[in-house]
């Protein structure tokens, strides 16, 4: 019976933890970098300060997050940008999708493959925003759609293969 000790179940399993561990802590470093550009390292900047918040609240190393900073200061390589795209889901429920990247089209187009491996389109600047209202730590929703279970289960498989590319910050959606 290989491979059915307590030790392979134990290993599996934190292989699995730190894979996710990783995937987050890498889009913290991105938003902490580009934050830390902007303010030229300042940490009492209102946008540096919340970004290392929103890290801390995941458990990131000290010194993880210095080193993002200290990059951020000192890094003269291409300039990362926030780009806000817009669709419709199932349902008619408005998404929009936060991406911070430094090649546009690139971000553009492989979000553009997910959402149309789901068969939605990628809509106008403005078509779905109005739906949201931009607050400090992101979009709320002005108005909701109520959605079926089966709708259901496509959003939130669209929002989880949305939230595997490494570009994609938040995805935000107006159902209920």
């Amino acid at each position: 019976m290989s491979g059915h000790n307590k030790f392979s179940k134990i290993k599996h399993l934190k292989a699995k933890n730190d894979a996710q561990k990783s995937k987050a802590f890498g889009k913290f470093v991105r938003l902490i970098t580009v934050e830390s550009k902007k303010s030229k390292g300042n940490l009492l900047s209102p946008g540096l300060a919340a970004a290392i918040e929103k890290a801390r609240k995941e458990n990131m190393p000290n010194d993880t997050i210095d080193r993002a900073v200290k990059k951020g200061a000192t890094d003269n390589s291409a300039t990362m940008e926030m780009n806000l795209y817009e669709a419709y889901g199932p349902g008619g429920v408005a998404l929009l999708i936060e991406a911070l990247t430094d090649n546009k089209n690139k971000t553009a187009q492989e979000i553009k493959h997910v959402l149309s491996l789901n068969e939605i389109e990628l809509a106008a600047q403005g078509s779905a925003s109005w739906a949201f209202t931009k607050m400090q730590d992101g979009w709320q929703p002005t108005t909701t759609m109520p959605l079926e279970d089966v709708d259901i289960e496509k959003l939130s498989k669209i929002v989880e293969d949305l939230e595997n590319n490494d570009d994609v910050q938040n995805v935000y959606t107006n159902a209920e």
